[in-house]
């Protein structure tokens, strides 16, 4: 009898690259019909793995589990999973957490050029038929400024080199990074309100906690320079959207780039949509096709391994 395999919802164009990883497991992979808790149960109650994208696997649907030693996540993030209800039950976790360093630093290094240089606004004037420099300044220069990076893990690594190529100075704020890591890459070190003081541009990469929610709020933008520029992609919720547009009415700030957003997609009355001060992405910067066929890849292999008695290379761990 062929290994089950329930999946709670996709966004890949073919699962075959996970149903290849999984064929050494004869694995059949059975898509829900909607990825609601319902929707799952019906194809995971008795599957051996669930393959998770953006579906809620909360301790309601965990304990309908009834045969699964698997949740693979396919994403770097894993708030959309109860770990602690998933160990209690041992069924192993795994994720992605290296997938798409490329990809997100680089977008990330994107939206920090476009709002500082403040292209997509130019772009829309000449549109609009307005050939007008005067109209898109200030513009600062982004040598000798300070990008704070908000965490230090994998991806804003990747980051900290692309913004030394252009002289920028670095810092970050990450109680849980070596000292090694800063120095290494020669980073200074600083306390969250040191971030928001010091830096120029922000640059988001924190996991969604109940601490870190909403952490840029009103507060926080009034401790950050009023010319400085915040980035965001990592987490929606990591920013009070509602308050970074009042703050940037009130010039508490300049502008952000943002890819993540509370809501996706957003109302059509969301206060931070079309606004010249803001440019948004619709969460695409973990996209590239290679990064998909490594997501699946990483993910699908994962769960083989715990189906194969083996341990997995990316298993995450419970808080």
């Amino acid at each position: 009898m062929s290994t089950q395999v329930a999946v709670s919802d996709t966004v890949f164009p073919s699962l075959d690259p996970a149903r290849e990883a999984l064929s050494r497991v004869d694995a059949e992979l059975t898509l829900a019909s909607e990825p609601t808790a319902e929707g799952i149960l019906e194809v995971a109650a008795d599957a051996d793995a669930l393959l998770v994208t953006y579906g809620q696997i909360n301790a309601d649907v965990i304990a309908g589990l009834n045969n699964c030693k698997a949740i693979g996540r396919f994403g770097i993030g894993t708030d959309n999973i109860d770990i602690g209800a998933a160990a209690e039950k041992g069924i192993v976790v795994t994720y992605a957490p290296v997938y798409c360093l490329d990809e997100v630093s680089d977008h990330a290094m994107a939206l920090l050029l476009s709002v500082a240089r403040k292209i997509p606004y130019a772009n829309k004037l000449v549109a609009d038929g307005r050939w007008e420099m005067p109209a898109v300044v200030p513009i600062a220069r982004l040598r000798g400024n300070t990008l704070g990076l908000l965490g230090l893990g994998n991806i804003p690594q990747q980051i900290v080199g692309k913004a030394q190529a252009f002289g920028m100075n670095v810092i970050a704020a990450d109680p849980y990074c070596p000292d090694e890591v800063f120095q290494r890459l020669n980073v200074a070190k600083v306390g969250f309100d040191g971030l928001l003081a010091r830096s120029d541009y922000i640059s988001v990469h924190a996991p969604l906690t109940p601490e870190t929610e909403k952490m840029f709020n009103m507060d926080a933008f009034k401790k950050m320079k009023n010319t400085a520029f915040l980035i965001n992609t990592a987490r929606g919720p990591l920013v009070d959207t509602a308050d970074l547009a009042a703050a940037l009415d009130a010039g508490e700030i300049a502008g952000a780039g943002l890819d993540v957003l509370p809501s996706e997609p957003p109302a059509a009355d969301d206060p931070i949509v079309g606004r010249d001060d803001v440019v948004l992405t619709p969460h695409t910067g973990f996209y590239s096709e290679d990064a998909l066929l490594d997501l699946q890849t990483t993910v699908a292999s994962d769960v083989a391994a715990v189906l194969a008695g083996e341990e997995p290379k990316y298993p995450v761990k419970p808080r």
